[in-house]
């Protein structure tokens, strides 16, 4: 299988040529790298590459029989997977259109679940209830947000003191390599909130976006997610367990439109939970970060009601990019949605639709992607009363070839 995932880390690396979002990490051997050149993707491309993965994935049918180990059975799952990923971008490389599910289907490995507008009016019938003030529950809703919105000035000394306090509880239960850091970069005019960028050798670079305003809850989350239990310590438990130690080149590399990112994005917000269990997020809050960042503590409790009931509305992002994928609906009509179903500001809306152009699909992989790992994890017993085995669970996820389908199978690994 060594031999396969040299090859397999080779092909991504050469698909990465035809669209620069494809690679979203590469550590490996520099003398793997292609060699940059400007022809543009063509039929005699798309025969050259097809044919490549073919034979990948016709060797991986060979070994099919071979007597392996579980992990060796996770790694000949998560490898084949992957693979099929990169043929499905082949494809769409070459001009074929997926529909949204088929897209989530073939690129994440998963099954995405409809929502249908009733869902997203319970929710917001319960917000109307709770949010203050007059006017139409997005105006209300916009200026109760305003309340806890982090002044740019501020924004480095919460941030910071946020990422001590998540590396400070992963340490606890996660043991990392001395070496690995990262840092942190504010841009603006990016399509995302924040993005980490895995260099190799236990190190990231991660940038947090100051486009649209930031909010309080939005430290801890980001903190989590791009850091500490999130992307940066599972690029670094996958580089120091699979590709340094054993070995395992396909680790050398990270394809953003694969299998794999349902599983980083889930981690990364479940890790969230995590790290800051039931009531101990809001004390941490209101203790340390509502007082560096100037605000006042008092309507915490209803903050993060609120953000609650949000949190069912981020499904309505998932419909905005299926109907508008599928050709059902125009930019304005899922402007309007989002700003309807996602209580988003108009131009919060244009943000995440200009993420849906560039990403497509992937957007499903915050969500979904979490009730996967949620799932996965609180059914293997992994619950809030037993925080032991759920980092212990959680580490695992972290640390070993996963798979989507692997997860959502009755059978636990």
């Amino acid at each position: 299988m060594n031999k396969i995932a040299e090859e397999y880390v080779k092909l991504a690396l050469e698909i990465g040529k035809y669209d620069s979002d494809f690679i979203d990490a590469y550590y490996g051997p520099e003398n793997w790298k292609p060699k940059s050149d400007s022809i543009a993707f063509n039929e005699t491309i798309y025969e050259q590459l097809n044919s490549k993965v073919n034979s990948l994935l016709d060797q991986m049918e060979a070994l099919s029989v071979y007597n392996a180990t579980e992990l060796e059975k996770l790694r000949y799952r998560y490898l084949y997977k992957q693979l099929l990923a990169c043929k499905t971008k082949i494809f769409m490389l070459n001009g074929v259109t997926l529909s949204f599910d088929e897209e989530a289907n073939a690129l994440y490995d998963t099954e995405v679940p409809v929502h249908k507008e009733e869902f997203f009016k319970n929710s917001i019938s319960e917000l109307d209830k709770l949010l203050p003030g007059n006017g139409t529950i997005s105006e209300r809703l916009q200026k109760f947000k305003e309340r806890f919105k982090i002044p740019e000035d501020k924004l480095k000394s919460v941030f910071d003191a946020a990422i001590t306090e998540c590396r400070k509880r992963t340490l606890k239960n996660i043991q990392l390599p001395p070496t690995e850091n990262f840092t942190v970069e504010y841009v603006k005019n990016k399509p995302w909130g924040a993005y980490n960028w895995y260099k190799g050798n236990f190190y990231s670079v991660i940038q947090v976006n100051t486009d649209l305003p930031i909010y309080i809850d939005r430290a801890i989350d980001l903190a989590a997610h791009e850091g500490y239990p999130g992307h940066h310590v599972y690029n670094v438990l996958l580089e120091w367990n699979l590709y340094r130690k054993k070995e395992w080149v396909e680790f050398s590399v990270y394809v953003l439109f694969s299998p794999q990112s349902l599983i980083a994005e889930g981690t990364a917000n479940y890790g969230i939970e995590v790290a800051f269990p039931g009531d101990e997020r809001i004390k941490f809050e209101k203790e340390i970060l509502f007082p560096l960042a100037g605000l006042d503590a008092g309507e915490a409790a209803l903050y993060y009601k609120v953000l609650d009931l949000l949190d069912n509305l981020s499904y309505a992002g998932n419909e905005a990019a299926r109907n508008f994928l599928n050709g059902k609906w125009n930019e304005q009509q899922t402007i309007d949605w989002l700003m309807k179903y996602n209580l988003r500001s108009k131009e919060s809306a244009a943000k995440y639709l200009d993420f849906i152009k560039k990403y497509r699909s992937y957007v499903i992989n915050y969500n979904v992607g979490l009730d996967l790992v949620k799932n996965y994890i609180e059914r293997s017993g992994g619950t809030e009363d037993n925080p032991v085995k759920r980092w212990e669970l959680f580490k695992h996820l972290l640390s070993t070839p996963q798979t989507p389908g692997g997860l959502s199978s009755d059978t636990l690994h």
